[in-house]
């Protein structure tokens, strides 16, 4: 598992080309809620949430579709958005969370990883440890930790 430095996420995100007028970013949780906050704060939009759930903690299909998890957010008067996630795979996600967004509202892609034009970071190959993510057997070692002292 390669892990990712903040800072060259920030440098990247910093120089990416994003399109004119967007007007608010929607991120689908959990993956992409990090990402799309950092994407909002760049572009100076609101932002909103998503969440669907589709894959496990080992990155495997947990259901043949995702599912949603939430509310779909009202976009009030939102006509162009990115919706955002952590990482593009098989587009499953990214797919379903567009399906429940308004038709009448134009909706583009953007990821921090994956094999596609829309991703931050294209060359980064298999599982990545993304520094705002606390792996789940150390989050627990963590939270023992601070317990016992």
């Amino acid at each position: 598992m390669r892990a990712l430095a903040f800072t060259d996420i920030i440098t990247r995100l910093a120089a990416w080309k994003f399109p004119d007028g967007i007007e608010g970013v929607v991120g689908i949780a959990t993956g992409g809620v990090v990402p799309a906050a950092l994407v909002a704060q760049r572009l100076g939009v609101e932002m909103k949430v998503i969440a669907l759930n589709y894959r496990d903690e080992a990155n495997e299909p947990r259901f043949a579709e995702p599912r949603l998890l939430s509310a779909v957010p009202a976009l009030g008067a939102w006509r162009r958005v990115l919706l955002v996630d952590d990482v593009y795979v098989s587009g499953k996600s990214w797919h379903a969370a567009r399906a429940l967004l308004p038709a009448g509202v134009e909706v583009l892609p953007f990821v921090m990883k994956g094999r596609v034009d829309f991703a931050l970071m294209r060359e980064v190959e298999g599982c990545v440890a993304w520094p705002w993510k606390v792996s789940g057997a150390a989050a627990g070692g963590a939270g023992k930790a601070e317990l016992q002292a």
